[in-house]
C-alpha cells in the first residue's frame, strides 16, 4: 500500500478492464515520474470524454452528436445493417472496407450467467429500427457479427429467432474458419469444424 493520491490512482486505474494490480501500479508511476503537462492533457482527454462523448441515437455508436459518422453519411447503404456487440467491433469491421452499410451495436452480449438477458441489451431498439423503416428503405439483411464464443452464439441464435418473421428479411452471421497463413495442424478441432462447413465453392 503506498501513500495518499498515488494509492487512490492505483485503485482506480485497477478497475479498468485488462489492468490489474501491477499494470495499475506502473501507470501510476509512469505518471508520477512524467511532466505534468501529460498529465493536464489526460486529464483533460478524461474530461473530454466524460462530458462530450454521446451514444448515438439510431445505431448505439460512440457519437460526438446525436448521430455518429455512419449513420449521418448518406452514401452507407442503408438496406443493410451489421449487428455487433460493441463500438470496438464496428471499428475491427470498418478497417476491413469490405462493408458499406450500417451498424447496430448491442452493448454486449446475453450472458445469464452474470445477469445479462435481452433486456439488458438493445435488441428492442434494433426491432424497433426494422419496424419504423423511413419511407423508400428497406433492410434487406441483416449480418450478425457477434464473438464466436459461447455468449456471441447464443445472441445470434436469439436474434434470429426474434427476426425470422420479418418479411423480405435475410439473416446472415459471420464466415467462421481458418485465419490467413495459419497451418491446418494447428487448428483446434472447433476453428477447423467451421471451416468445414463453411466451405464455399471455387468459381
Amino acid at each position: 500500500m503506498y501513500e495518499g493520491p498515488i494509492q487512490v490512482l492505483i485503485d482506480q486505474l485497477a478497475k479498468l478492464p485488462g489492468l490489474g494490480p501491477k499494470g495499475a501500479q506502473r501507470i501510476a508511476f509512469s505518471l508520477l515520474a512524467g511532466d505534468k503537462q501529460e498529465i493536464d492533457r489526460l486529464t483533460a482527454a478524461l474530461g473530454e470524454v466524460r462530458d462530450n462523448v454521446n451514444f448515438c441515437a439510431e445505431c448505439g455508436n460512440v457519437a460526438a452528436k446525436r448521430l455518429c459518422r455512419i449513420c449521418s453519411d448518406a452514401r452507407r447503404d442503408a438496406t443493410k445493417i451489421c449487428v455487433v456487440e460493441e463500438p470496438k467491433d464496428i471499428y475491427a469491421i470498418e478497417r476491413t472496407k469490405e462493408f458499406d452499410g450500417r451498424y447496430h451495436v448491442l452493448g454486449g452480449a446475453l450472458d445469464p450467467l452474470s445477469g445479462i438477458g435481452p433486456d439488458q441489451l438493445r435488441i428492442r431498439e434494433l426491432l424497433q429500427r426494422l419496424a419504423n423503416q423511413p419511407d423508400g428503405v428497406d433492410v434487406t439483411e441483416i449480418i450478425i457479427a457477434t464473438d464466436p464464443n459461447t455468449e456471441g452464439e447464443a445472441t445470434a441464435t436469439y436474434l434470429l429467432r426474434m427476426l425470422k418473421d420479418f418479411p423480405g428479411l435475410s439473416m446472415t452471421r459471420l464466415a467462421s474458419g481458418l485465419p490467413m497463413g495459419s497451418d491446418l495442424e494447428f487448428a483446434d478441432e472447433l476453428t477447423l469444424g467451421r471451416a468445414l462447413s463453411g466451405r464455399r465453392i471455387l468459381a
